[in-house]
């Protein structure tokens, strides 16, 4: 049965959610061998690890607010090259319990059934590609992350698409936006299997490399 998402388009109008997802029980999301679901508007366990889960209330309305959020931590990252596609960025978030955030985009959008939040830069470029990542993560999961590091560049039809790889310091997954239906805590080790798209497969390999050089990172 359809259900309509509690948060409205982008221009003010409802948004039909067709085959929604169920939440998990709260026990999925203290146990690192499992898939835990949230779904909008659904408060999920308080806590997770170290970080509580709650509201983000301040978020950034402008550039600048997000622009703010992209200065630190310093790290290098190479040059970046759309080969005449648009430009885009987003972040694949980490867990230090070695899970991993995904987004189910509403009704499968472009032929995703899970896959990880990124977006196009505005006309103009307004915000930077780290900016543009901490604003799309945010938008489609409801989390405000620190980015760590950059991860991966990949091309695909229309765009080209920077991803970082981030933490998560605060928010709650029952905040996402219209663009998403679910958001997934998955274990690294069976992303594969979850965010099948074939476009995921080199984000999720570049994911494994660095999970692995990564020692604060729980091996899972």
């Amino acid at each position: 049965m359809s259900i309509l998402h509690p948060r409205r388009n982008d221009d003010g109008g409802p948004v039909t959610i067709r085959k929604p997802h169920t939440a998990s029980a709260l026990s999925a999301w203290e146990d690192v061998h499992e898939v835990a679901t949230a779904v909008p508007g659904k408060a999920i366990s308080p806590r997770i690890g170290d970080v509580a889960v709650q509201s983000w209330i301040d978020a950034p309305h402008n550039a600048a607010g997000w622009e703010r959020l992209a200065t630190t931590p310093v790290f290098d990252e190479p040059g970046f090259a759309a080969h005449g596609l648009k430009a885009a960025s987003g972040a694949v978030v980490v867990e230090p319990d070695g899970r991993v955030w995904t987004v189910s985009p509403t009704n499968a959008f472009g032929g995703y059934t899970n896959t990880f939040p990124k977006g196009s830069l505005d006309a103009g470029h307004q915000l930077s590609l780290k900016a543009n990542a901490i604003k799309e993560v945010f938008e489609e999961s409801g989390l405000r992350v620190e980015l760590l590091g950059f991860l991966v560049d990949t091309k695909r039809t229309t765009s080209t698409t920077r991803y970082y790889v981030a933490r998560r310091v605060a928010g709650t997954p029952a905040d996402m936006g219209w663009e998403s239906q679910a958001v997934h805590l998955v274990p690294a080790k069976t992303l594969s299997h979850f965010a099948s798209h074939p476009n995921d497969k080199p984000i999720i390999a570049a994911l494994l490399q660095w999970i692995a050089q990564h020692p604060w990172q729980a091996d899972r």
